[in-house]
């Protein structure tokens, strides 16, 4: 996110006209995708059903609405206003400027850097380029390419807004939501009935499931819920929180559930639990008007948050393979204290980064 630049003797206007509900949701979105990535390395290494297992799984699966959320986000914050259409050629490349060397570089830090030195993968040249085609060098970067592909059409989204009115952004993620809830149920219901076939994306696809979550920013960014409908919203997404959460770990009893909406971010279910957040914590959030100083923060913190996203697996990669307890992946209490490490160091060296020269490139 840009950090505004104002006048000294206009700071204080400045930032008490921000809304800070989108800095406020960036930021707890980032704290839940490194607790999914490391709280879900401990259901990973726990006995299914365990003490340990369900504390893992529900510091893990209630946030499994921060991916499309960040994707509402970005819609939110890139889609033009319907009165202003993106001049192309001036989008990509500042677009450019900010995702490709991080594309780049990250890619190479955690295929050579950790795959191959930190845990001594054996990369044979088709592996190389089975990861890099999978966008699955590393966990979380296929989202770079995500990112990328929504960049382009970008754009195109917003010229189709234009003059369309506030319905048109509306009709358009609903439409997009269904059909990607479709394509992405279609297979399970084709395998209960005894046909395979998988849905499987790649650098080049990644992004297709998420425009209509991109959209849903852009048609949701001013919708303010109150009274009833913001406690509806907040009911909504805490049941359908513990929904997933319970289905996760009760995959029989679950049934037809897990055919029609299987745990996932393009699940019916994880859609309707993503929206419920984004309304409802925008509704909370936009009521904040933060000092001078904790908006400096805010912001700070907010434009941190893509360093964290990036940064954060190869600090837990450094704390797993040098501290035994949180290795075995066994002890709640060791994952949570590499948690609290993981996100403090990742910040610290997010902001860090972005007041380097070099560094704030890929940051």
């Amino acid at each position: 996110m840009t950090v505004l630049r104002a006048r000294p003797e206009d700071n204080a206007a400045v930032y008490s006209s921000r809304d800070y509900s989108l800095d406020i949701l960036r930021i707890l979105s980032i704290c839940g995708v490194v607790a999914i990535h490391l709280f879900g390395y401990l259901v990973g290494h726990s006995d299914h059903g365990s003490r340990n297992w369900w504390l893992g799984a529900g510091l893990d699966i209630p946030f499994i609405w921060v991916v499309p959320v960040f994707v509402m986000i970005s819609g939110a914050l890139l889609l033009a206003p319907q009165t202003r259409v993106l001049a192309p050629g001036a989008f990509y490349r500042k677009r450019a400027v900010r995702l490709l060397p991080a594309l780049i570089v990250w890619n190479v830090v955690y295929l050579v850097g950790v795959r191959w030195l930190m845990r001594g993968e054996d990369l044979t040249p088709a592996r190389v380029v089975q990861l890099v085609f999978d966008g699955a060098v590393f966990t979380q970067l296929y989202f770079l390419w995500l990112i990328l592909g929504l960049y382009l059409v970008a754009p195109l989204i917003t010229a189709f807004l234009k003059d369309g009115g506030p319905r048109r952004p509306l009709t358009l993620s609903a439409v997009l939501l269904a059909a990607t809830a479709l394509a992405f149920v279609a297979p399970g219901i084709a395998a209960s009935l005894g046909v395979a076939r998988p849905i499987s994306l790649n650098i080049f696809t990644h992004w297709l499931p998420y425009v209509g979550y991109f959209v849903a920013g852009r048609a949701l960014r001013d919708v303010r819920l109150k009274g009833g409908s913001l406690f509806a919203a907040i009911v909504v997404a805490t049941g359908l929180a513990a929904l997933c959460l319970w289905q996760y770990g009760n995959q029989g009893p679950a049934g037809l559930l897990n055919v029609v909406s299987p745990v996932g971010y393009l699940a019916p279910t994880v859609m309707l639990l993503s929206v419920a957040v984004f309304l409802s914590a925008k509704s909370i959030f936009s009521r904040i008007t933060p000092t001078p100083a904790a908006g400096r923060m805010l912001i700070t913190l907010s434009a941190a948050s893509f360093g964290v996203f990036l940064v954060h697996l190869l600090v837990f990669e450094a704390i797993r393979l040098n501290v035994p307890a949180v290795f075995n992946g066994r002890s709640i209490l060791a994952a949570s204290a590499s948690y609290a490490a993981t996100l403090a160091l990742s910040f610290a060296v997010a902001v860090l980064a972005s007041r380097i020269r070099f560094l704030r490139n890929v940051f």
